[in-house]
């Protein structure tokens, strides 16, 4: 299986990437998070950018989620350590990128495509399109304190919740009232419906948009609290070891709480 590709594009003020890997439903590898994490650099020096558009290639799916097959590689809770941190460089790196950003989801936005989306500054999705973090039914582990704050602040604490405790995949309509959306639309009209807000991105004072958007980034990071702890215990559990286990076996996995 392939292990994919994540493309940048320039089209005047736009830069369009795309999660390419279809076949898995754009669910990421280490190799798309390299990729994904130099076009950010990438994005933070282009000259005459206004705004950045992130979207899945196929049509099914934004971004499923990393690929649970390379977690079979860790050894114990200082690997999931490393792991969440390289998860908050990148999205920190993606954070740093001084124009507006904009994801446009069909299909699924799962796990790390959650976080990706939930990172960008608005987002639009299709009618039917499903999110979820539910990592509480399939590897028992958790997410870096930057991606809860992310989440909390993106959809409210008792959505959060919903998502995490229930491990549930919501549709785009459950979302509706939450604010995380901006526009929620049929499949056929999503393409129109992007570029009616990248032009209006176009036309905005670059100045102002990017105060906006660093200060509230800089609202967002301020006092987070420590989670080593709460990564170890999860990443170092045999739970997290058998929902790897029980993902490689198509099963469910049997969880202890140790």
């Amino acid at each position: 299986m392939s292990d994919g590709t994540v493309r940048l594009e320039r089209d005047g003020p736009v830069a369009r990437v795309w999660f390419d890997r279809p076949h898995a439903m754009n669910a990421m590898t280490w190799k798309m998070y390299g990729e994904f994490e130099q076009i950010c650099g990438t994005l933070t020096g282009l000259p005459d950018l206004r705004v950045v558009v992130l979207r899945g290639v196929g049509g099914r799916s934004f971004v499923a989620g990393s690929d649970i097959a390379q977690f079979a590689e860790f050894k114990d809770g200082a690997d999931g350590i490393a792991y969440e941190r390289r998860m908050d460089g990148i999205l920190d790196a993606f954070a740093a990128v001084p124009v507006p950003t904009l994801a446009v989801v069909d299909g699924l936005a799962v796990g790390g495509g959650l976080n990706i989306a939930a990172g960008c500054d608005l987002r639009i999705a299709s009618t039917g399109a499903r999110f979820g973090v539910p990592i509480a039914r399939t590897l028992g582990n958790c997410l870096s304190m930057r991606n809860y704050a992310r989440m909390a602040a993106g959809l409210g604490e008792a959505f959060a919740k919903r998502m995490l405790l229930l491990a549930e995949l919501v549709t785009a309509e459950d979302l509706a009232g939450t604010g995380f959306l901006a526009r929620i639309v049929p499949p056929e009209e999503m393409d129109d419906t992007a570029d009616q807000l990248l032009a209006k991105l176009c036309s905005g004072a670059p100045l102002s948009m990017a105060a906006s958007k660093t200060a509230l980034g800089r609202l967002a990071r301020t006092a987070l609290p420590p989670d080593d702890d709460l990564i170890l215990s999860c990443y170092g559990s045999d739970d997290f070891r058998e929902g790897i286990r029980a993902f490689g076996e198509k099963r469910r996995p049997g969880w202890t709480g140790r």
